[in-house]
């Protein structure tokens, strides 16, 4: 670790097959928690490469648990996190309204480490027991078309790392790949990120497979479609910039997607959101990500009528009553 701390301070970069040894390496625990700092910090100071995230990608994809729900071709909403903005859990609500919507969703995600509450925190704030039993895993799709992958039950390099992500408390390259390495290997996936320079990135990592994708990003740094500024949804084919009002949405304020200071806050603006209680701003924010994953389905369907499908599955309680079911179900 010495050796490769050395070559990464003189501002040179991993080949694909280094970086994949390297993460095999952590996950077997062969460096010391403040060696995996310094390599996690030297990527908070420099931006990572292709070939790095790629061949962090193998390893992780290497050591994951397999588990082949193909036949379900299922859709995956999940941010990078790490954009600072303590937001509430929007890509979980809007999984549940894309599932409401009757379209089969795989959610992969883990505890918050640069926020209060990510997707595991708010989950388990619901009763719920992780599971990797794949069993399990085909009944929750079959009976509320959702079932849920706790990130560090098929990973132990994600289990390895979390004290140290904690620990930090800021975004690191882990950050960039838990997108990427859903163990079903999702058909759709939509994607936000942080930043432009990140947009890119996985726009061109995303070329090379054969995951169908939309990556969002709103301009004032949201790693999802906030409605407080334009936003950019780049696609395989197509980048574009919107503005929230000419979809006929208001402009949110930061504060009005403030997640909480504890994860019990995010829990109850979360249900909030399923039980159509919530504030107009909370509940289109996360409409319009809805809306969004259901168009990486359906690219044929404007962005109009993939708004009134997910506006619907709140709005008839079918988003609540998939919630219900998936709790029951998850115990």
């Amino acid at each position: 670790m010495k050796e490769i701390l050395y070559k990464l301070f003189e501002h040179r970069y991993l080949g694909r097959d280094e970086a994949r040894t390297i993460l095999q390496n952590i996950a077997l625990g062969k460096y010391t928690e403040a060696q995996v700092a310094s390599l996690i910090t030297v990527f908070l100071m420099r931006s990572i490469s292709v070939e790095e995230l790629t061949g962090f990608r193998d390893a992780l994809l290497d050591m994951r648990v397999p588990i082949d729900l193909s036949e379900y071709k299922p859709l995956d909403i999940v941010g990078t996190g790490g954009d600072g903005k303590n937001t509430f859990n929007i890509s979980t609500a809007s999984c549940f309204v894309v599932a409401g919507a009757g379209y089969p969703v795989v959610k992969h995600g883990n505890y918050g480490a640069t926020s209060v509450s990510g997707a595991s925190n708010v989950i388990e704030q619901h009763g719920v027991k992780f599971t990797k039993d794949a069993d399990k895993l085909r009944r929750s799709i079959d009976e509320c078309n959702i079932a849920y992958l706790h990130a560090q039950l098929f990973n132990k390099a994600m289990k390895a790392v979390g004290p140290v992500r904690k620990a930090l408390g800021v975004r690191t390259f882990f950050n960039m790949l838990g997108p990427l390495v859903n163990p079903v290997l999702p058909t759709y996936q939509l994607l936000g990120v942080y930043n432009l320079p990140l947009l890119r990135l996985y726009n061109y990592t995303y070329q090379k497979g054969h995951t169908k994708f939309a990556i969002v990003h709103s301009l004032d740094g949201y790693d999802e479609i906030s409605l407080t500024a334009p936003f950019k949804v780049a696609t395989c084919s197509t980048e574009k910039i919107y503005l929230p009002e000419e979809l006929g949405f208001k402009r949110n304020k930061e504060a009005d997607l403030y997640g909480g200071d504890k994860p019990e806050d995010a829990a109850k603006i979360f249900d909030n959101v399923m039980e159509n209680k919530s504030t107009e701003a909370q509940k289109n924010v996360v409409i319009i990500n809805s809306a969004f994953a259901i168009q990486v389905i359906h690219p044929e369907k404007p962005i109009e009528e993939c708004i009134a499908i997910a506006k619907e599955s709140i709005d008839s309680g079918k988003a609540l009553k998939t919630l219900k079911k998936f709790i029951e179900l998850n115990q």
